[in-house]
């Protein structure tokens, strides 16, 4: 048995949990630069509000409503993602971390300890809810694509209690057949539009067909998919998470930049995002695309990029702010008002199976990039920083709304009065 967790729309949850003045009312999570919403609560979802819709637009509706505004507050998710997860973990011997709300457990030998997955499911809810105050939805599957499912239905159906189980025949059948295609993991819009010319419209319209004709049709990938919602695992943990084949940190800016010393800072600290997310999934890089541009929409459209190429490949922030150095004088342009730059690592490999060169020799200081992430992730990110990352704050997006970094910053801890 599998069992899929993850949070109740996790970023404006995260809001409520330390702002209890907000605990029971609406609340939407923007973007970066605050432009579009890219979380709601389930009080904001009732008035019909869309994701994903620029905030100007939308603002009347807000303002009406009194929906509570917030800017990403990343550190504050980050840090209450590891907490959650740390109370899943306790559930079971096999825990596998699918993104920074969700999760999967796998049971082998529980089915003499569990008497009841139901009963089960809700213990793991109400005990997550006790330790970080985040609602959580529960699905347990003899699949991962059907604990998936089972965690749709524990959200979205009518009457659900947050826990939802399938385990025979009937609880398949009745919970494939109420989930649209599009709500299957795995199948996107594209997909979906494809399925449907074949008169393929639920879950199991798609459970029903041939693995063997849709995988000539369409991929392997959704062979798999129908075998796993006809209850046959086949999809192993490296199929779930897989590594990312490139890597990129990119982002607008709150203003407009025509300062070299800002433009500089913020790619440098993309390199560091970068680099650190390629020590997070255990890669290294062969090449860096660097770039920076104004708007489109000015007058006099500038870009320029340049493709970087490591004589030895690397996932250290010193030997990517370094690739800056050498193309800055390139890509700054004195009068050009940036409004976005970034930096990605493209042709990826693992960092177990690297073909070690005879003629170069690494500039990687790997116990130094450890003790950089040690520190960030005890004292907060950005706690320890490259020297050119404190050049200017310039560059840093406009986030109007930004509630306290209540786990991670000294000076915004929560304070008890006591009388």
């Amino acid at each position: 048995m599998y069992a899929l967790i993850d949070a109740t729309s996790f970023y404006a949850s995260a809001e409520k949990v330390f702002d209890l003045s907000i605990r029971k009312r609406p609340v939407v999570v923007l973007s970066n630069n605050d432009g579009c919403i890219v979380a709601a609560s389930p009080e904001v979802k009732k008035l019909g509000v869309p994701k994903f819709e620029p905030y100007f637009k939308l603002k009347p509706i807000l303002d009406k409503h009194n929906v509570v505004i917030r800017s990403s507050n990343y550190e504050l998710y980050a840090d209450l993602s590891d907490k959650m997860m740390a109370v899943i973990n306790r559930f079971s011997d096999q825990h596998y971390v699918y993104s920074i709300d969700e999760s999967f457990l796998k049971f082998d030998g529980y089915s003499d300890l569990v008497s009841s997955w139901y009963e089960y499911g809700h213990l793991i809810r109400r005990t997550v809810w006790r330790k970080t105050k985040l609602p959580v939805g529960v699905g347990f599957g003899p699949t991962p694509t059907l604990a998936k499912a089972a965690n749709h239905a524990a959200k979205k159906f009518v009457g659900a209690t947050g826990v939802a189980v399938i385990d025979s025949e009937k609880s398949r059948k009745q919970i494939l057949a109420n989930m649209a295609v599009s709500d299957i993991w795995g199948v996107g819009r594209r997909l979906t539009k494809q399925l449907k010319l074949f008169g393929i419209e639920s879950a199991l319209d798609l459970a029903k067909q041939n693995p063997k004709m849709m995988r000539k049709q369409f991929s392997v990938v959704l062979e798999r998919t129908i075998s796993e919602l006809n209850g046959i695992s086949c999809l192993s943990w490296d199929d779930v998470k897989q590594r990312k084949k490139e890597v990129f940190s990119t982002r607008s800016f709150g203003e407009r930049v025509e300062n070299p010393f800002a433009l500089k800072a913020s790619l440098v600290t993309h390199c560091s995002i970068v680099a650190k997310k390629l020590r997070k999934q255990g890669s290294l890089t062969k090449r860096l695309i660097i770039f920076a541009h104004s708007s489109p929409h000015e007058d006099n459209y500038y870009k320029r990029s340049f493709i970087q190429k490591l004589a030895v490949p690397s996932n250290d922030s010193m030997v990517f702010a370094k690739q800056v150095d050498l193309v800055f004088s390139q890509l700054f342009q004195p009068g050009v008002r940036y409004y976005k730059a970034g930096i990605g690592a493209i042709e990826l490999e693992d960092d177990m199976h690297q073909q070690i060169d005879m003629f170069n020799v690494s500039d990687d200081k790997p116990e130094l990039m450890q003790c950089l992430d040690t520190i960030n992730k005890r004292y907060g990110s950005s706690s320890l920083r490259i020297g050119t990352e404190l050049q200017s704050n310039q560059w840093q997006m406009k986030r109007d709304w930004l509630s306290r970094r209540y786990t991670t910053r000294w000076p915004e801890i929560p304070l008890i009065k006591c009388q």
